[in-house]
């Protein structure tokens, strides 16, 4: 019997690339308000669930009100800009069109998205469920085992983007993923304003852990960093502050696993999900989620034009046929990831 599959999407992380993304569009909704972002999430919802075929869907935003780290470590994403105001608007649009939709959408008080999926995760593995975690964010490759995998969304959307797997990680990364935080916390985290190790890049970080399995084991045998990998990355691990910043950066990275997750089943409600689609004037898009979402029969298509152009009387010339139009290219799969 095949285990049931459960969909879990980084709704931040998926707003944020199609914000910038599509931010030249300019798109509103049918109430007129900004919605290229929203848009952008909706399209993905839809490919990621045709793609994978699921039995649910758990949607994961961060808290915009609080945060438990930024409050036990101020310096936490403390370098980050402000966010754009329709960015802002559209995060808390995104949050009522999904639960408008009907899909399970959990907000933890305090807490991130990556806090969601790796609750629903775990949620999975207890239930006898797998998960694939739908995110442009690499720190959800430490999930990754045997009922987990990470549709990593990359330039090109869903279609484009590789099913990252444990052999695949070590493919790309060099290490295991329950080696990841280590090699995150070593290498730092610029855009959550977390410096690493000073000196320790990602090709260094996997060289240690593949020598050692573990940051903390190599910064427990110094004599054995010198010996292997060379005095200059012992002397580096040695410094005053080095141990200091990778332990600090394990405890921010740590994600929660303990966040109350309801999996709502699919199929959808056939006429909410056509409603919702179409108040985001993605009417091109309502019959793939109607199939997607509420595993329903597309609408009756609407009347095409033909394919000649009567432009009056012939005067004994024949019509104009149109040219058929070859069909539109399909998104390959980068042969690395297949």
């Amino acid at each position: 019997m095949t285990a049931p599959v459960i969909l879990a999407i980084d709704g931040n992380s998926l707003v944020h690339r199609s914000y910038h993304a599509q931010a030249r569009t300019a798109m509103t909704s049918t109430d007129g308000r900004p919605a290229w972002a929203v848009r952008g999430l909706l399209m993905q919802l839809v490919a990621a669930v045709d793609r994978i075929r699921p039995s649910s869907v758990v949607v994961g935003f961060d808290d915009p009100d609080s945060s438990i780290r930024r409050d036990t470590w101020p310096s936490y994403k403390a370098t980050r800009v402000d966010k754009l105001g329709t960015l802002v608007d559209q995060l808390v649009c995104a949050v009522e069109v999904m639960r408008d939709l009907g899909v399970c959408v959990v907000v933890p008080r305090g807490l991130e998205a990556d806090d969601v999926l790796a609750s629903t995760a775990a949620h999975a593995k207890r239930t006898g469920a797998t998960t694939v975690v739908v995110t442009s964010d690499r720190d959800a490759f430490a999930l990754i085992d045997d009922t987990t995998t990470v549709l990593r969304i990359i330039d090109g959307g869903v279609d484009a983007s590789p099913m990252m797997t444990a052999d695949r990680l070590v493919l790309l990364l060099g290490v295991r993923p329950e080696q990841y935080r280590d090699y995150a916390a070593l290498r730092g985290d610029p855009s959550d304003n977390l410096p690493g190790v000073r000196g320790i890049g990602p090709r260094t970080a996997a060289r240690l852990l593949a020598e050692f399995g573990t940051a903390r084991a190599a910064f427990d045998d110094l004599p054995a960093v010198r010996s292997r990998l060379g005095a200059g990355v012992a002397a580096r691990l040695a410094a005053d502050d080095a141990r200091a910043a990778f332990e600090l950066n394990c405890l921010v990275m740590a994600m929660h696993d303990d966040v109350p997750v309801d999996c709502l089943s699919l199929p959808l409600d056939p006429s909410t999900v056509a409603r919702v689609y179409r108040q985001h004037n993605l009417v091109w898009t309502v019959n793939d989620a109607l199939c997607a979402l509420a595993h329903a029969e597309p609408e009756a298509p609407k009347p095409t034009l033909p394919t000649w152009v009567d432009r009056g009387p012939s005067y004994g010339f024949a019509r104009t046929r149109l040219p058929k139009l070859p069909p539109p290219p399909k998104h390959a799969q980068l042969s690395l990831f297949d």
